[in-house]
């Protein structure tokens, strides 16, 4: 049996779904940087179904793919680095204690 391409969006879409809800309800920096890690992880999914429903042969979705997962690797890098030095400074990763950059 194929797995067909609604099979793909819908769980792509349920991803992208629970990642907002969790960025949008979340106070925690990390929760919300697994987050987003969710949502970049639905899009890899689309990526990858697309793909494989319009051309099976080339890998032009494979490619994007591995530049997304490249780019989310950088980004949890980045943002667990910022994250670590607000709790050094702060004691605390809570999202409105966030307030470093304000007059």
């Amino acid at each position: 049996m194929e797995l067909q391409l609604q099979y793909f969006l819908l769980l792509a879409a349920a991803l992208f779904c629970i990642g907002i809800y969790g960025l949008v309800t979340s106070r925690n920096a990390v929760r919300v940087l697994m987050s987003i890690e969710l949502m970049l992880n639905a899009v890899n999914l689309n990526l990858m179904g697309f793909s494989n429903f319009m051309d099976s042969a080339g890998i032009k979705g494979q490619v994007f793919t591995v530049f997304v997962i490249t780019v989310a690797a950088a980004e949890a890098a980045v943002g667990l680095a910022i994250v670590l030095s607000i709790y050094r400074n702060r004691d605390t990763v809570d999202m409105e204690q966030f307030n470093l950059l304000k007059w």
